[in-house]
């Protein structure tokens, strides 16, 4: 069942010329439960490394909206937009530092399930601090846990001042709490996104066995988890709704207000069989085939349960399967593993990236995703991506695809390989006869690069 070179392409970032590819399926999972090397010699900053430069720009923003004499207006405007500048090029680098590891990185399953579990809990930023912090949410929150328990995650991510700043939990607050009564002119409510999405999306799945009586127990229960820029997260008891609140059919609380009862909730969350079965389709989904084999579906869900929710475990019964190793039905790429992949089967050098200006990072890569349909950072809504391949092979997308597969050759300024070599390494041998056709018979180098990467052969995983 298993093979090396499908293994690379279908869960990993595709083939590369350097790297070798593990050779079996405990080899996969070996290299994820060991160390994270790709993150430490690509490093992205902790919260707490950026707060400071953060606040630092929140004051130079302050002080240009509230500026009220003309020529202190003029003169925070200039410190402004040069902060803006500072902060989208951090955000254009750490983006830089996210494809080198899928490019470079040994373990590229690892980036996979990164990017998997960052979609499958979407927080996105509302302001250019918030969406330069998008980075280093999921290199604190989503990339330690990605071969741990799902409920750590969870709960990391539940905490995570970006989650609470894009689904409004800081404005929520107690109706019947302490701050809600001692300052009534606020007119401060409850808020139920945090709550909803946590049960349908994160958790139990649409569809699932919660009512709307569930997610506002559950809203009120979430009530006191707040951030801000000067002291990070918070637990904040006087936000908080008091009493006890009952989620499916639990109570929880009744005591002060605590952080602990946020934490049993959603360990009881992470374990019911509903959420077994949700995360168990949505990774057969995105890894093996639109339509997935229910029995491997089944296997992965009885896995999880059987485990306390163990993602390693998990992925090994998806492994092991004999449905993930099928190509009949062969996934389309998202954007951005069809960029990632090309620059690996480029074997490109990480100066392409660090060395480059966050223009032609913009230029070069964000643009192109963005006129593929997958604008960095900024998925639709808070379920993420879509998965069907239908939503990315639209004619408009399929051009730009195309149009980055014929000019990224040049941009790398670099010698290429044989495009009737170069099939080989980004295809392995299963390559089919048409594309080393058209790889042979290209004028130059370029072209034929251009037209294997191109290929809807390489197109799909």
């Amino acid at each position: 069942m298993f093979d090396s070179e499908r293994a690379e392409i279908r869960f990993g970032c595709g083939l590369s010329p350097r790297i070798a590819p593990a050779g079996s399926v405990p080899k996969m999972l070996a290299r994820l439960k060991g160390p994270d090397t790709a993150a430490a010699r690509f490093a992205i900053p902790s919260l707490d490394q950026f707060r400071p430069e953060a606040l630092k720009f929140a004051r130079l923003r302050r002080a240009y909206f509230f500026a009220d004499n003309p020529d202190e207006k003029a003169e925070a405007r200039v410190e402004f937009r040069a902060g803006s500048r500072v902060m989208r090029h951090h955000a254009y680098r750490w983006f830089g530092q996210m494809i080198l590891r899928r490019a470079l990185g040994q373990d590229s399953m690892r980036e996979r399930l990164a990017a998997f579990w960052a979609d499958h809990f979407t927080a996105q930023g509302r302001d250019i601090v918030s969406h330069t912090v998008q980075a280093i949410y999921v290199e604190e929150a989503i990339r330690p846990h990605v071969s741990g328990r799902f409920a750590d995650m969870l709960r990391a991510v539940m905490t995570h001042p970006l989650m609470l700043i894009y689904l409004d939990q800081n404005r929520s607050v107690g109706p019947n709490s302490r701050a809600a009564k001692r300052r009534p002119e606020k007119k401060r409510g409850l808020n139920e996104n945090l709550a909803r999405e946590l049960l349908e999306l994160h958790t139990l799945g649409v569809g699932g066995p919660y009512s709307q009586d569930d997610v506002r127990q559950l809203a009120e229960l979430l009530t006191g988890l707040r951030y801000s820029l000067e002291k990070g997260f918070q637990f904040d008891p006087a936000r908080a709704e008091p009493g006890a609140e009952t989620v499916l059919g639990k109570i929880y609380g009744g005591d002060a207000p605590a952080l602990s009862d946020i934490h049993a909730v959603l360990d009881d969350l992470a374990a019911h069989p509903a959420t077994a079965a949700h995360l168990a389709r949505k990774l057969a989904v995105h890894f093996v085939s639109d339509t997935p084999d229910p029995a491997m579906i089944a296997a992965m869900a009885a896995r999880y349960q059987q485990t306390g929710g163990d993602l390693l475990e998990v992925y090994r019964a998806m492994l092991d399967h004999p449905s993930a190793w099928d190509f009949t039905h062969r996934n389309v790429k998202q954007p951005i593993d069809f960029i990632s992949s090309s620059l690996r089967a480029l074997d490109i050098s990480p100066r392409h990236i660090q060395g480059a200006r966050p223009g032609k990072i913009l230029t070069n890569l964000v643009a192109p995703l963005t006129l593929m349909g997958q604008q960095w950072a900024r998925a639709p809504g808070p379920d993420g991506w879509p998965e069907e391949d239908g939503q990315w092979i639209t004619p408009q997308r399929l051009s730009a695809r195309l149009q980055w597969a014929m000019g990224v050759p040049f941009l790398l300024r670099r010698v290429l390989p044989d495009p009737r070599e170069f099939v080989d390494t980004a295809l392995g041998r299963d390559a089919p006869e048409a594309v080393r056709f058209a790889a042979g018979a290209a004028e130059n180098r370029a072209e034929g690069v251009g037209l294997v990467l191109g290929s809807p052969a390489f197109q799909r995983m």
